[in-house]
């Protein structure tokens, strides 16, 4: 049940981002940003129901802001990046996230790494540089999606690594209504400068963002509950699945040769890191 909660978690998602990126055609960048984060805290709200005041009491106001920014700049920076980059292209380089968090765990969670898990992470940055090839002569504009998704895979590192840590004083439910909090405060400061008001269908679909960006969240709440994190974690790559397929229904798009190679590369890097620490943890 907790593979299954996983692949849902993930359809979700993945269905996000395609509706994220199909109103990036028309309206800003900050005001689909708004509305992911906006309609994602009524989604909070319900779940939390009778409980919501308990809900809302943190033991790590602190660590609950740092987060919440965290994912709201994560979210900014990928939705910048896919509005110029392929669906399945960016969906690969955040795969980079889990890879980031061995680098980033050294200098903030005072991890020892090891040298095959370090071999790991030297194969998955050369996977992220098979899928930017930047030696190749590719539109400026390529490059500046590309750039956006590293700085997001760098920024969601940092996400999952303060989760790490808020998870010892809050529940799950407590930290998402912050990020969805946060995210829609933020948001709200900038989008009178970027509003266009929406046609009645498009209305629906920028609910729709908040609706699966909650409701996803819920589901990856119950994945880790049903089994492991090292059971249910490893299915989170079959987004590139709904990436590629997505992208070639809604936008045209197929990866290219070179991004399914370097793909291969950053997941079963991924992988492998992800069987060395807990390998490492059982020790």
């Amino acid at each position: 049940m907790g593979i299954l909660w996983m692949l849902v978690t993930v359809l979700c998602f993945t269905s996000l981002d395609t509706l994220v990126k199909h109103l990036l055609e028309t309206y800003s960048l900050v005001q689909v940003t708004w509305a992911r984060f906006f309609f994602a805290t009524i989604v909070a709200a319900l779940a939390a129901g009778k409980n919501l005041p308990k809900v809302v009491k943190t033991k790590a106001p602190t660590m609950q802001l740092t987060r919440s920014l965290l994912l709201a700049l994560t979210t900014a920076l990928f939705n910048a990046g896919i509005r110029i980059v392929p669906l399945a292209t960016a969906t690969t380089i955040m795969f980079l996230a889990p890879i980031l968090v061995t680098v980033l765990s050294v200098p903030l969670l005072k991890e020892h790494v090891g040298p095959r898990r370090w071999f790991g992470v030297l194969v998955g940055f050369v996977g992220a540089l098979i899928v930017v090839r930047p030696w190749e002569s590719h539109a400026g504009l390529f490059i500046s999606g590309a750039l956006f998704l590293l700085i997001a895979a760098l920024l969601n590192a940092s996400y999952q690594i303060t989760t790490r840590k808020v998870r010892l004083f809050d529940e799950p439910l407590t930290s998402m209504f912050y990020t969805s909090v946060i995210g829609a405060l933020v948001t709200t400061v900038f989008v009178p400068w970027h509003w266009q008001w929406p046609e009645a269908t498009d209305w629906l679909l920028l609910i729709g963002t908040g609706l699966l960006g909650g409701i996803g969240h819920l589901f990856l709440i119950r994945a880790f509950r049903q089994a492991p994190a090292s059971v249910v974690a490893p299915f989170s790559y079959s987004s590139l699945i709904w990436a590629a397929l997505f992208g070639w229904l809604f936008f045209a798009e197929w990866p290219e040769y070179w991004t399914w190679l370097g793909a291969a590369l950053i997941i079963g890097s991924g992988l492998y890191i992800f069987h060395r620490e807990r390998q490492h943890r059982h020790n």
